[in-house]
């Protein structure tokens, strides 16, 4: 089923109708009192002309900016009104369905589920969508918010199963990880939740991952790990560093040939700076008043 649009007229130029039709109708209702023999002459006016002026009023439409009203006629659909203003159409066109074309946000609750290793994680979403097609909308689906809100808790919790919490937990290097790839992550989670919405009328504008961390039961472990790994990095960054102030320094007393240091001076030269650059506290000198040997 598409959207397809509904007939109707301005509502103005109606009101104007109607008026002249209660002017005409009380005009006709004292004449009839008045010249046509009393009580009984009027039961005419006084049964059609209500009749007649509720039915003119009941094809009054009001529809607000960036909003539609879903038109049934005797239970099949008779299209979409999506003119903003007073609108006339068939008073027999009921009920009339309101729909907001309107962005909405839905925010999912924090599910916990297992990523691809299997670790337990906490992850919740936010979906940004709109309604593109309100026949769909209205009629494919009992509720379509509540069949957004479904669809997109079940896509955020297929998408964390399918891939790592981090780079670190996962087997291959050049893997997607859900925290250090969150441009991917939301355009496949965009592109998740439209396959599933796509049947209900519904545009997914944005989708975003909002709360990603370890399950409680595992965090501290985590954490720990975390930390061990940042301690690790950053002894490979010292290390590194010194290893080329310690080549810089025994590069420059050779040329500037301020002392000829053999193997085992460079060795313990080395041994020194090294213990210097890359020890936690600071060096406590030593002065050697003797012989190397």
């Amino acid at each position: 089923m598409n959207e397809k649009q509904a007939w109707s007229i301005s509502g103005y130029p109606i009101i104007i109708v109607v008026l002249a039709w209660i002017a005409l109708w009380l005009f006709m209702l004292i004449n009839g009192i008045m010249y046509d023999g009393g009580a009984r002459a009027i039961v005419p006016y006084l049964i059609g002309g209500p009749i007649t002026t509720a039915a003119l009023a009941a094809g009054f439409v009001m529809v607000q900016p960036k909003q539609s009203k879903v038109l049934v006629l005797f239970g099949a659909y008779n299209g979409t009104l999506s003119e903003t203003g007073l609108r006339w159409v068939n008073p027999f066109n009921y009920p009339r369905i309101p729909v907001s074309l309107r962005l909405r946000n839905f925010e999912s609750g924090k599910n916990k589920v297992n990523d691809a290793n299997g670790n337990p994680i906490e992850i919740a979403a936010i979906v940004v969508w709109r309604v593109t097609d309100t026949a769909e909308a209205t009629f494919e689906v009992d509720n379509y918010k509540d069949f957004v809100a479904v669809q997109s808790e079940a896509a955020v919790r297929t998408l964390a199963s399918r891939y790592a919490y981090d780079l670190k937990d996962s087997k291959e290097s050049t893997a997607v990880s859900l925290r250090a790839n969150p441009t991917e992550v939301a355009d496949m989670l965009q592109h998740e939740i439209q396959e599933r919405l796509t049947k209900a009328g519904v545009e997914v504008v944005e989708a975003r991952i909002s709360h990603l961390a370890y399950a409680q039961e595992i965090a501290a472990a985590m954490l720990q790990r975390q930390q061990a790994s940042a301690i690790v990095d950053a002894r490979e960054t010292i290390v590194e560093g010194a290893v080329g102030m310690v080549e810089m320094a025994l590069n420059q007393l050779s040329e500037r040939e301020v002392v000829e240091l053999d193997a085992e001076r460079k060795a313990t030269m080395v041994s020194n700076l090294l213990v210097v650059l890359c020890g936690q506290h600071d060096a406590q000198p030593v002065v050697n008043t003797g012989s190397l040997y």
